[in-house]
């Protein structure tokens, strides 16, 4: 008698510790991050696992569960600054949003890019398609005379655009002037409307920053250009010398085809978090990364 009672303390006992062992994973979901990793050089890196990455919830340290290549096609809002301020380097930007299609496209790729203007108005010159010839075809962008440009409504407006289409993996990249700007847009509203997409934002500034902090409309444009992509994972590059857009643009288009799906466990019970951010292990590698949209 003895005997069996204690068999049926011990098989307790072990349904017990499995339950709490089965309890906790149960309880969390996983949540992923489009991650980019690039070396000094700016090159990406590959062959990193989970316990080259740190993923933090509000600060609380998170389980990387996964690291594998970013494989989900792109959305991409190519917008290009025509204004007239452009007139002098139209040449290079052009070559710059061709260089990004080649990037982005061609044989075996799946990504969808879009080619806006912004002088004036924003302007679709091409619909998001994979197909690299009609894009190359609507690179062919000319200055706008006497007109000032509206990258923050072009930025506004895409993000909008991109969230109706429940665009997968949605990404804006945007070839700047630093002209006057005439978007009558605050920063929260563009910085708001990206975050709702779920979609990272890459500024390149063709010549120098701009300097217009006098007007209300500057001011916002500055703030954008300052914390749009670090709050959504992107990177803004000041490219001084312009004929050299077309390589930092390559750079830019290396960068996303070459992302990681890094996979981590959350809990179940808290609330959504504020704030997500994974950084690496590493000091000489530069880590950035953008939540995936979840679908609600």
């Amino acid at each position: 008698m003895t005997t069996r009672r204690s068999s049926i303390v011990v098989g307790v006992c072990v349904l017990l510790v499995l339950a709490a062992m089965a309890t906790p994973r149960a309880q969390t979901l996983q949540r992923g991050i489009y991650t980019s990793v690039l070396d000094k050089e700016g090159k990406p890196v590959a062959g990193l696992t989970p316990a080259d990455f740190v993923v933090r919830e509000d600060n609380i340290a998170r389980e990387v569960l996964r690291v594998e290549p970013a494989t989900t096609p792109m959305q991409a809002a190519l917008l290009v600054d025509n204004s007239a301020r452009s007139s002098n380097t139209i040449r290079d930007i052009r070559d710059a949003a061709t260089e990004f299609i080649k990037g982005l496209t061609g044989a075996g790729m799946k990504n969808e890019i879009a080619v806006i203007t912004v002088a004036e108005r924003p302007t679709v010159l091409v619909d998001y398609t994979s197909d690299q010839a009609k894009l190359l075809k609507g690179a062919v962008i000319f200055t706008q005379p006497n007109s000032g440009a509206y990258m923050l409504d072009g930025i506004f407006e895409s993000a909008r655009g991109l969230k109706k289409r429940e665009a997968m993996r949605p990404v804006i990249v945007a070839i700047a002037t630093n002209g006057p700007e005439l978007s009558n847009r605050y920063r929260d509203q563009v910085i708001g409307a990206l975050k709702d997409a779920g979609a990272s934002l890459h500024i390149v500034m063709a010549g120098s920053a701009p300097t217009d902090v006098t007007t209300s409309e500057g001011r916002e444009r500055a703030y954008v250009f300052s914390d749009g992509p670090e709050q959504t994972g992107g990177r803004y590059d000041n490219v001084l010398a312009t004929s050299a857009l077309g390589a930092r643009l390559r750079q830019v288009a290396d960068e996303l085809t070459h992302q990681y799906l890094v996979t981590y466990a959350r809990p179940t019970t808290l609330i959504p978090p504020e704030r997500i951010k994974i950084t690496g292990k590493r000091a000489d590698l530069t880590v950035r990364g953008i939540p995936v949209k979840v679908s609600r």
